[in-house]
């Protein structure tokens, strides 16, 4: 298989934020909604941005179709949104990855496959990643048969891992506590 074409993306933000005491979406990071900087970096990657689990700002919402079942519901969702936008693939992104490289859709789209999965030397990071709509059928099996982890579906497909390259601040640093909004925020100062 060839490249694909890559339009449409979704940010996944439906979960709980436990470890940060609530919503990560809305929390602060230079001073803006954490959201706001993820979808900063893939402007100009993308067509059409929306987002899965939440309302951030004016962005469409995709709402689960199995809901309260993980990241693999939302990625989910966004594969049935992007199908019946007319796209044969989907980019999902983690709401609290404010450090995307800048040319992360042209990299996983040039890697062909099923599903093209960004990859730091700490491994594969499943919810990044570019994903062909019509896997959203045996998705939906793999969810209603209780299949939750992200790389166990992805790795039943043509999985494509796309290796990005160690930076300060790492492109897949994930906010995950308040420590870690601390570490992104003395990157950026």
């Amino acid at each position: 298989m060839g490249q694909m074409s890559v339009t449409h993306g979704v940010i996944l933000a439906g979960g709980a934020g436990r470890r940060i005491g609530g919503d990560k979406a809305t929390r602060r990071l230079a001073g803006r909604p954490l959201w706001t900087h993820v979808a900063g970096r893939l402007t100009g990657q993308l067509g059409t941005l929306a987002a899965n689990g939440v309302t951030l700002g004016d962005l469409p919402v995709v709402a689960d179709i199995h809901p309260a079942l993980g990241p693999l519901s939302g990625i989910h969702a966004s594969m049935v949104w992007a199908a019946g936008q007319g796209a044969s693939y989907v980019l999902t992104v983690a709401v609290d990855t404010p450090f995307l490289p800048h040319d992360l859709a042209k990299r996983l789209a040039a890697a062909g496959g099923d599903i093209a999965v960004a990859q730091a030397t700490d491994g594969l990071q499943g919810t990044t990643a570019l994903w062909r709509t019509d896997l959203a059928e045996p998705l939906s099996a793999a969810l209603t048969g209780g299949q939750r982890k992200v790389t166990d579906f992805a790795n039943g497909h043509d999985l494509r891992p796309v290796l990005f390259a160690d930076a300060t601040p790492p492109p897949f640093f994930n906010i995950n506590t308040v420590d870690d909004l601390a570490q992104a925020e003395a990157w950026l100062t």
